[in-house]
């Protein structure tokens, strides 16, 4: 492993991780690469697990003609949950010798960037990157970030009118949030103007903490609301909250992200964490062949899907009507 070991960690509790995803945390090269020792891509996320578009980008390493044991390897570290521990694992990354650093979520970005401004690196799955100040363009991203962009907040109101054709007689909908979030305000100023056009009744909840957060989803009840809306980010958990409440309580729930539905979601909509991991795999190989993050452009996620669950659907007595079941992109059953 030349000095450098594969590792999916996460505040020492490696075995909290799937055999799944630590399968995933293998080397891929490239022969016309002619390097003289593997190339280290250094993943962080908040999350409690290897990102959802990790599958993509080995995927799209693979599909580039990169072959396992001989030139890169893939190391994760992920901090489940917890915010404030990002700024000291990314530097941890740095000095531990990583070649590429790649972040999933704006506060892993941040992190990255303050750990080195140097180190090439790459975003998967990130909304409004110029608004949360993570780059200067989309044509010329400037400094040393480049990645994917999501579109996350600009399909908002499709998710939302998605979710109340899923659900027939949907009229309450709880969004719970970080108040302190500017993406999660966003995205709940765009759900509510969505709300009114299509005549449902958005509750929403905001919060400060992960224990407020917790709280407060155990005071409502399945008879005060017809479904929940997660948020895209992880900030304080609460996307796990609404699974687990979501579960607990019998209450069908819609994500951005299809990676929750394994868990007992209903049904998702938003980038493909697949396509964006493929994207990402395409400026790694940029970046390693010599190109300067501060001029590679910005690419957006370049697949949207509507997954539904119909396994929850049917243990929650939804009838998921058969014109919706068509637009679906994918279903679990």
């Amino acid at each position: 492993m030349h000095g450098w070991r594969r590792e999916t960690q996460g505040r020492d509790r490696l075995r909290s991780a799937p055999a799944s995803w630590v399968l995933l945390m293998v080397l891929y090269a490239a022969p016309a690469l002619a390097l003289d020792r593997p190339v280290r891509i250094g993943v962080l996320t908040p999350a409690w697990g290897p990102p959802g578009g990790l599958g993509g980008l080995v995927e799209g390493l693979v599909d580039l003609g990169y072959r396992e044991n001989e030139d890169f390897v893939i190391g994760v570290r992920f901090t489940q949950g917890d915010i404030s521990a990002l700024p000291a694992t990314a530097k941890a990354m740095v000095e531990g010798g990583v070649d590429v650093l790649l972040a999933d979520n704006e506060p892993a970005v941040k992190a990255v960037q303050e750990a080195s401004s140097t180190h090439p690196i790459i975003f998967l799955g990130v909304g409004d990157p110029i608004g949360r100040g993570l780059i200067a363009s989309y044509n010329r991203p400037g400094g040393n970030a480049t990645g994917v962009a999501n579109l996350d907040l600009e399909v908002s109101g499709k998710r939302l009118q998605l979710f109340k054709d899923l659900i027939p007689g949907l009229q309450r909908v709880l969004f719970p949030y970080d108040k302190h979030n500017n993406y999660d305000a966003a995205q709940a100023e765009l759900y509510r103007t969505a709300a009114q056009r299509l005549g449902v009744a958005l509750v929403e909840r905001q919060l400060e903490t992960e224990d407020e957060a917790r709280a407060a989803l155990a005071e409502v009840r399945k008879e005060d609301i017809d479904g929940m809306l997660a948020p895209q980010d992880v900030s304080l958990n609460i996307p796990g909250l609404v699974l687990e409440f979501a579960k607990r309580e019998g209450v069908p729930s819609m994500f951005a992200s299809s990676v929750y539905l394994a868990g007992g979601g209903v049904a998702s909509y938003g980038g493909s964490r697949d396509a964006a991991g493929r994207q990402a795999a395409r400026l790694v190989d940029k970046i390693v062949r010599g190109a300067d993050p501060a001029g590679l452009p910005v690419e957006t996620v370049q697949s949207l899907e509507f997954v539904i669950n119909l396994k929850t659907a049917d243990e929650l007595g939804i009838v998921v009507p058969r014109e919706v079941l068509f637009q679906a992109d994918r279903i679990i059953r």
